[in-house]
């Protein structure tokens, strides 16, 4: 694993419960500049092996960027279970934002 990714999976693990970050937050946390990408792809990549709270990161814009049928349903359901409010539309409230 590479210096960068560690970073970004400590950035990660520290999420708190019942919060979410940005993509772009996470990247910036682990100070990366423009990393958010990167962020998205170790998610995709590592989520299972490293148990990282995959479900806590979401769209700057407050929105969950899995589409219908391929883990928004999934991360909507995990963000319920730890008391995070999420709109139809897959919308979270800011005040959930760390």
């Amino acid at each position: 694993m590479t210096e960068s990714s560690e970073r970004i999976v400590t950035v990660l693990k520290a999420i708190p419960y019942a919060r979410v970050m940005s993509y772009g937050a996470v990247a910036s946390a682990a100070g990366l500049r423009n990393g958010a990408r990167q962020v998205a792809r170790l998610l995709h990549s590592s989520s299972d092996t490293w148990k990282l709270p995959w479900h806590r990161v979401i769209k700057a814009n407050g929105c969950i960027a899995l589409p219908s049928g391929g883990g928004l349903e999934i991360q909507i359901a995990l963000l319920h279970q730890e008391g995070v409010e999420v709109n139809a539309e897959g919308r979270v409230d800011r005040k959930y934002f760390v």
